[in-house]
């Protein structure tokens, strides 16, 4: 059963392509498919997440997507984290993405580092977005999957300290077009890349 969603965000999700997802994809997706379907079978809470270099703008995206899809199909008992190997900031045109995109965002704090409430929908708790380390105290220390949104995180930091297992899914940074023409353009194609391969990971966590 489809669970509320803010409307932009429903039409969003309902324009998402999942067959459109290559084999060679869904082979680096569904190991994390295998981990949620046998947290949801064993009745254990899916805790997941997701790991970049800066925890700036690929691990928030691949969090909030994350959470508000898992929430979306129907998966109770999931929440969603995001660390880094350093602590930076949540990226503003990251932020301005999720906007675009329905989710209502709102900077709780003024700093270096803000802290943002990000909301999918009118009664879920919002999600917490700021920049933090992987092993921050905000973050799990057991019973949780590791996924590695970027190459350079998956190969700088080898072991995660109390992770059930971790899980390569890397996306091409949109940093990379920072200050161009083609920056929002970019990190909206970004955005729904990693929404579309969180939705058909959910999807078939639930088969």
């Amino acid at each position: 059963m489809k669970e509320e969603v803010f409307q932009n965000i429903a039409q969003t999700i309902a324009s998402l392509k999942i067959n459109e997802i290559s084999n060679t994809r869904k082979a680096s997706l569904d190991p994390l498919v295998d981990y949620i379907k046998g947290k949801i079978e064993n009745k254990e809470a899916v805790a997941l997440n997701f790991i970049c270099t800066h925890n700036s703008r690929r691990s928030h995206l691949s969090q909030v997507w994350a959470q508000t899809l898992g929430h979306y199909v129907g998966i109770k008992n999931i929440t969603c984290y995001s660390g880094g190997t350093e602590a930076t900031a949540l990226f503003p045109m990251a932020a301005e993405t999720l906007t675009n995109h329905g989710f209502q965002i709102i900077k709780l704090s003024e700093s270096k580092n803000p802290v943002y409430s990000i909301k999918y929908n009118t009664n879920s708790p919002p999600i917490i977005g700021f920049s933090k380390t992987f092993d921050d105290s905000f973050n799990p220390t057991s019973n949780f999957a590791a996924i590695m949104t970027c190459s350079s995180a998956d190969e700088g930091c080898p072991f995660v300290k109390g992770a059930d297992g971790r899980f390569p899914i890397t996306y091409e940074d949109p940093k990379a077009f920072d200050d161009t023409p083609l920056q929002k353009e970019k990190y909206h194609e970004r955005s729904i890349q990693i929404a579309t391969e969180l939705l058909y990971v959910m999807k078939r966590s639930i088969i």
